[in-house]
Parts: C-alpha cells; structure tokens; sequence
C-alpha cells in the first residue's frame, strides 16, 4: 500500500520537526517547506495527499497559498496558526480549508485529525469514477464508460484510473508518472502527452459532447466530468 503523502508548511523548525516525528510513525511520508511560495509550487506541481499549511508564512502568507491552490486542486488541507479570533478560522474555512488548528495544539490530536481528515476526502474518491460513468476492471485491465468498452490499453488505464479517481484535482505529470508507471521504466513524461492524447480520443468516441481530460497549461492534467443535470422543475 502507497504511504501517504503530507506536506508541512511551517516555518518554525521545531513545530515543524515535532509533526514530522509524529506523522511517520503513522506511517506518512513527510515534505517539509517554510516558505509559501515554495508551498503553493510543491502543492500544484507534485500534489500532496494533504497538506499541513501554517498562516504566518514568509514570500507568501498561508490564506493567500490556499486561495491561489483551489483554483486548480482540492487536495486536503489544515491551517495552522496562532490566531484564536473566530473570524480567521471562517477565513480560512471560506478559502476551502478542511480542517483548522489554532496553536498550541497537541501533536496526537493533529495526528487524528490528518486521519479524519483523509477518511473524509478519501471516501468518495474510491466511487467517483463509476458515479460518472466510468467503468474500471483493474482485475482485467477493462475500462468502459456508459457502458461502451474504450479498449484502452495497460499504460493508458493505469493513467485513467489515476485521473478518474479524483476529479478535479490536477496532476502534474511527474506526479503521473509516479502513481500510474511506479514499476515501469519505459514511460517518460514525455510519454504521458501521447497516453493523454489517446485517452481523449477513445473517451471522446464514447462520449462526444464532452471533454473529460483538461489540459492545465504549465501545471499538468485533470479529469473533468460532465456537469450534473439541472434538477426538474415542479
């Protein structure tokens, strides 16, 4: 089972070191940055399953790197910060924050946070494809979407699935090359383009009227599906 990736952005060292102790005897694998420019690049071009984003941060401040972040990714987050008052905690939660911690906290209860955290995001990433007509095998290696085989192949339904199970969120493509091609030394990612290209065309015969692949210019990919049906008027 992939260990699960959490970014720290923090730039008191020994606040920093402590949720890293904490965190990898969890099982997690940690990053640790202290600057939010240098987040907000971690968090676009090589997306965390959860970051870990203090307020107080030199280059960039932590609401403005959420703000900026949720234009292209939904990826988990918790603030940090020392602030108490209650209109910050509204700030942050309003920007898409998923979870907030005001300092001082106990490391065991940020550490059940991250799980609660991750349960939450997670659960419906496991049935996001099928809810949007796309079929996935990975017992055979079958794709369909409405029920229409795309007759894809290995490489482009290990990226598909990737894609397909986070909507939403963009992929750059060196983060695509380490979730769909872990084992396989032959896929560059140069490579991804062409899978990219082919997967459009197949999803595209099948459904036409929509665009389900979305180019990020500079950043990387993303699965879009279609948008839901207006409900019926009464």
């Amino acid at each position: 089972m992939r260990m699960t990736r959490i970014l720290i952005v923090e730039d008191e060292t020994d606040i920093a070191d402590v949720l890293r102790d904490y965190l990898r005897r969890e099982g997690h694998q940690t990053e640790h940055v202290a600057d939010g420019r240098e987040a907000l690049r971690r968090m676009l071009e090589a997306p965390p399953d959860l970051t870990l984003l203090d307020v107080m941060l030199p280059g960039l401040d932590g609401l403005s790197v959420l703000q900026q972040a949720r234009v292209h990714t939904q990826q988990p987050v918790i603030m940090l910060t020392a602030r108490t008052e209650e209109v910050d905690r509204l700030l942050g939660l309003a920007h898409g924050a998923d979870d907030y911690v005001c300092k001082p906290f106990s490391p065991r209860e940020m550490v059940a946070r991250v799980a609660a955290v991750l349960r939450r995001t997670r659960a419906p990433q496991e049935v996001s494809a099928a809810a949007h007509g796309i079929e996935l095998d990975e017992g055979c290696w079958h794709a369909a979407l409405g029920g229409q085989p795309l007759n894809l192949t290995r490489r482009e339904f290990s990226l598909l699935r990737v894609l397909a199970k986070q909507p939403g969120r963009i992929f750059s493509r060196a983060r695509l090359l380490e979730l769909a091609y872990e084992d396989d030394v032959d896929v560059t990612e140069r490579a991804i383009d062409s899978h990219v290209k082919n997967l459009r065309r197949k999803l595209s015969q099948a459904a036409p009227e929509h665009e389900w692949i979305r180019s990020v210019y500079g950043v990387g990919f993303s699965f879009e599906p279609p948008p839901a049906a207006p409900a019926p008027a009464r």
